[in-house]
C-alpha cells in the first residue's frame, strides 16, 4: 500500500523529509536546471513556436508547463494542491519563469520548512515530468534544426542551489 501524507502519523515517519532526502530532491533541481538551460541557451527565434505536427505543443507551451510544474511542486510542498495553466510568454520571459520557478521551490526546500507531501510524490510528479520536458525540448531542437551538443553528464558540475539559468560551462560535451 501506498503510504502518504496522512499515513505518516501512523507509521512514525515524519512528512517534512529528512536532511538527505532534502539534498537529493535539491540536486535533482540542480540537474534540472543544468540540462534545462542546455535546451534553453542559444535557441533560435524560430524554435518556440516550432511545431512537429497537430496537437504537440510547440517549445514555449512545454517551457510554460515546466513553469507550472514547478510552482505546483512549491504549492504541494506547502499543503495545497494549486495548478495553474499558465498562458505562455515569449520564450525569454517564460525561460525566466521557469528558472524562477525552479529556484523558489529549492530556496523551500533549503527552508528545512516542513513538507506537506512526501518526497517522493514530490519527485514522481512535477520533477519527473520536467525531466520528460527536458528530454522533448532536446529532441525537438534537433528536429528544428539547432540540435545541442551532448554531453557526459556524469561529469557535469551540477551543484545544490544552483538551480538558475546560468549554469557552469559542459565539461565533457561530445564531438
Amino acid at each position: 500500500m501506498i503510504q502518504r501524507s496522512r499515513d505518516y502519523a501512523a507509521t512514525g515517519s515524519s512528512p517534512s523529509g529528512s536532511e538527505a532526502t532534502r539534498a537529493f530532491l535539491r540536486h535533482t533541481l540542480a540537474t534540472v536546471a543544468y540540462r534545462g538551460s542546455k535546451c534553453v541557451r542559444g535557441a533560435p527565434a524560430s524554435f518556440a513556436t516550432f511545431r512537429v505536427g497537430d496537437g504537440g505543443r510547440t517549445p514555449v507551451e512545454i517551457l510554460a508547463h515546466m513553469g507550472d510544474l514547478f510552482e505546483w511542486a512549491l504549492w504541494m510542498a506547502k499543503g495545497k494542491n494549486l495548478w495553474r495553466n499558465a498562458t505562455p510568454l515569449a520564450w525569454e520571459q517564460e525561460a525566466q519563469r521557469f528558472f524562477t520557478s525552479l529556484q523558489q521551490f529549492d530556496a523551500h526546500l533549503a527552508s528545512g520548512a516542513p513538507l506537506e507531501r512526501p518526497a517522493e510524490q514530490l519527485f514522481q510528479a512535477p520533477i519527473a515530468d520536467a525531466l520528460t520536458h527536458i528530454g522533448q525540448l532536446a529532441m525537438l531542437r534537433r528536429l528544428a534544426g539547432a540540435p545541442i551538443r551532448g554531453e557526459n553528464y556524469a561529469m557535469a558540475d551540477i551543484a545544490i542551489g544552483v538551480v538558475g539559468a546560468d549554469q557552469p560551462p559542459a565539461r565533457r560535451e561530445f564531438e
